[in-house]
């Protein structure tokens, strides 16, 4: 059984998000998401989640090309996931290009930076909702 895994937030789920997912389970038999959690999203990368992790993870696990959500705790954690899960490929969009290069060296892993949706990511979301004021609802 060969097993990937892909890291990520997820925050505000799109399709991009969908697409990294399907051509991430295309390189595997058993997809492992690793699941940034709002503890980590704040200390860490500075960024808060519209949806809680719960929600999140809610979301992810309803996704058939998904067959696994862990909690991402730290980046420090992904050496160890990799052993602990038997990992063959670690995926990431390629806006990460060469950033988990180490990870090949670390633990034999295969690293491998996918193209991303060209037009979609969720800071352009937020970033239209709030110039179109379309995040503003009257009631």
């Amino acid at each position: 059984m060969r097993r990937v895994i892909t890291y990520g937030t997820f925050d505000m789920l799109h399709y991009g998000h969908i697409n990294l997912l399907r051509r991430a389970k295309e390189r595997g038999d058993y997809l492992i998401v690793g699941l940034s959690t709002d503890e980590f999203n704040w200390e860490a990368k500075h960024k808060k989640t519209y949806f809680s992790y719960e929600k999140r993870k809610q979301l992810l696990e309803a996704i058939r090309y998904v067959d696994l959500v862990i909690p991402e705790e730290s980046w420090a954690q992904k050496s160890q996931d990799i052993i602990l899960y038997q990992v063959d490929e670690f995926v990431m969009g390629d806006d990460w290009q060469g950033k988990f290069d180490y990870l090949a060296d670390e633990t034999g892993v295969e690293v491998t930076y996918l193209e991303r949706t060209p037009e979609i990511s969720t800071t352009q979301i937020k970033a239209d909702l709030n110039d179109k004021n379309l995040a503003d609802i009257d009631d």
